[in-house]
């Protein structure tokens, strides 16, 4: 395998950002022979020109501008990694924070968040559940490594962030058991008139259940709007009505809340996103929640 010399792209990179050759010199006190020399072993190497003359100064050839984007992206990865051994002292557990929509069941958070737990070395979570607004605050001033919600960031001045879907599934309608023994049969049409809770505010949870009832015209009974989807939960466990969940953790909210299931409609998807300032991920931690979310979020109950 043929490996770059790695001092070689130092040099022209530093060539290329600052304008000259001299400019690189004095950035990296030494010599024009031996930027020069550096340089024209590059371009051997990739048996390419990547500079051209530009009256006194040079310029980027085509190939030049490719091989500087990737030479950017390297040396900047390469600050990012002295930044991050810098702030973590040697033997301390890696730090990772990741901030929660507060809309997320929380089974279904600790399911995309455990294999940040299953890595070769010692990794402590912090999280915080909020708001998306406050979430993407503390994400852009890298307070938090990872933001997880049911929607994409949106772009919006000074706030560089870059969504990953991590999966989409169905969702399923719950109850207390004598209330899904009631409206199953028949179902979805015996969701008009029907108890039912919803998440409070403008989520994508309840966007998409509202417009799937305009739809189908099913007018059920709104009983309750709740901000916090555990408590959602509690009275949907208690009776009070109906309430939607992804179909992914049916199973595990059937048994934590002894609920029933009323009906499964695929046609909801509830999407879910890991938000990052990173475009391509790098922190293990993020690396292990991302790999393990396609299967995690699989469609089929557990």
């Amino acid at each position: 395998m043929h490996w770059l010399n790695y001092h070689h792209l130092l040099y022209f990179w530093m060539a290329a950002r600052e304008g000259s050759i001299t400019g690189a010199c004095r950035a990296l006190h030494l010599t024009q022979p031996t930027v020069s020399g550096q340089i024209r072993e590059l371009e051997k190497t990739l048996k390419t020109r990547l500079f051209e003359r530009s009256g006194r100064s040079i310029a980027l050839t085509d190939t030049g501008r490719l091989v500087y984007r990737y030479a950017d992206e390297i040396f900047s990865l390469g600050h990012e990694l002295q930044d991050a051994l810098h702030d973590r002292p040697r033997g301390q557990p890696l730090r990772f924070a990741v901030g929660v929509a507060d809309t997320l069941p929380k089974v279904l958070v600790h399911r995309l968040l455990a294999p940040a737990l299953t890595l070769g070395e010692e990794v402590r979570i912090t999280c915080i559940d909020g708001s998306p607004d406050r979430l993407l605050a503390e994400l852009a001033l890298h307070e938090l490594d990872l933001v997880i919600g049911d929607f994409p960031a949106h772009p919006r001045p000074g706030l560089k962030v870059f969504n990953h879907l991590l999966g989409e599934c169905g969702v399923t309608f719950c109850a207390s058991p004598r209330l899904a023994s009631r409206y199953r049969r028949g179902f979805p049409g015996s969701l008009s008139g029907a108890p039912l809770l919803l998440p409070y505010g403008n989520t994508a949870l309840r966007r998409s259940l509202e417009q799937w009832f305009d739809e189908r015209e099913i007018r059920p009974r709104i009983r309750g709007e709740f901000a916090d989807s555990g408590l959602l939960k509690v009275f949907g466990a208690s009776g009070d009505g109906i309430f939607a969940v992804p179909t992914a953790v049916e199973t595990e909210i059937r048994r934590m809340y002894d609920v029933a299931i009323v009906g499964r409609e695929a046609a909801i998807r509830e999407r879910f996103y890991a938000i990052s300032v990173e475009k391509r991920i790098k922190h293990p931690a993020v690396v292990a929640v991302t790999k393990a979310a396609r299967s995690s979020l699989s469609t089929k109950p557990r």
